[in-house]
């Protein structure tokens, strides 16, 4: 008798233990529920519910490789955007409970509306699937897509005849690109390699492979030091730009109230990235120290003017001086803009 007083006694504690656990974690989730779309800033501290911080021995936050016991969003430890994380708490009464969450991070100002007015038009070639888009001089330096007609080509602005081109072979789709110097470097979607060119003559000279985190080859610019480029996702890479396989490190992009991924063709000017986001008839601003969207142009009315169906969409962009160039795949225009 005495025995099974005992083992109503355990199994009370333990049925109340097993409550008090189950409240810790349902609170946890409402908490990481309601912060999900309103999302922190760098330099928030985690206000988690009082039915968490009271009953918890201790509290950390994992992800990937990193543990961090500080409750703080600390750059070093988190991205803008999107973060897969597992809170990991030790109970007062000794036991380890585990909880997956997202924490988004954003950008703490918001990003400015950019202006412009078109200023001239100039020929483009319908046929060219643009996938990279530079000028130099008054030189259009183009690579265009899809596989079995991806080429990499220059023409004289306001022309459509190629000064120079090469094709490249049947399984490559070909996107972004940019110049280095005395070369063009051209990234292939999903070959998982890409090639440099002679930049007068288009003369294939070598050919490197991506670093294992880029998962596909989309846009691609040069800051002068770094190549930059884009895989799709939120993230933008840094490379060596004398060793191309070599990661020198990433940056998530966000604004103040979403992430932004699909970042395709790529252009840096004046100290900032500018990255057209796929499908869409927008170009971003970026910081390329910390990833925020500082400003965001919208070229609804021109896209409208030259997009039929979901392929020809706004993607390129380079610069003219002050002025923006701006085209699209199979598009019969290229627009000079200036921005406001």
């Amino acid at each position: 008798m005495k025995r099974n007083i005992i083992a109503g006694f355990a199994a009370i504690l333990l049925l109340a233990s097993c409550n008090k656990d189950e409240k810790i974690l349902n609170s946890l989730s409402d908490y990481n529920n309601s912060m999900e779309g309103k999302g922190y800033h760098f330099g928030d501290k985690l206000a988690l519910p009082k039915e968490v911080t009271e009953n918890a021995e201790s509290i950390t936050i994992s992800f990937g490789d990193k543990e961090t016991s500080d409750l703080t969003i600390d750059p070093k430890f988190f991205t803008l955007g999107d973060n897969a994380v597992t809170f990991n708490i030790k109970s007062k009464g000794g036991e380890i409970l585990n909880q997956d969450a997202t924490i988004n991070v954003f950008a703490k100002s918001p990003e400015k509306n950019l202006s412009y007015q078109i200023v001239a038009e100039y020929p483009h070639d319908p046929k060219n699937f643009v996938q990279g888009f530079q000028i130099e001089g008054n030189t259009i330096y183009e690579s265009d897509g899809q596989n079995g007609s991806s080429q990499i080509l220059k023409y004289t602005l306001g022309t459509t005849t190629p000064l120079a081109s090469t094709k490249q072979a049947q399984e490559d789709f070909s996107e972004g690109s940019t110049i280095v110097g005395d070369k063009v470097y051209q990234l292939t979607w999903q070959s998982k390699k890409g090639y440099v060119y002679d930049k007068n003559s288009l003369k294939l000279l070598s050919e490197f492979s991506y670093p294992n985190v880029l998962g596909e080859g989309w846009g691609l610019t040069y800051d002068g030091k770094n190549l930059i480029a884009s895989d799709g996702s939120k993230l933008l890479y840094f490379l060596d730009a004398k060793d191309p396989s070599k990661l020198v490190k990433h940056i998530a992009v966000a604004g103040s109230s979403q992430a932004y991924d699909q970042l395709n063709e790529l252009e840096y000017h004046n100290g900032f990235i500018y990255a057209n986001v796929w499908q869409k008839p927008v170009v971003l601003k970026i910081n390329p120290a910390n990833g925020e969207v500082v400003g965001k142009f919208d070229f609804t009315e021109i896209a409208k003017q030259n997009t039929k169906g979901s392929d020809d969409v706004l993607n390129g962009i380079a610069f003219k001086g002050e002025n923006m160039l701006i085209t699209g795949k199979n598009w019969s225009k290229i627009y000079e803009v200036a921005v406001k």
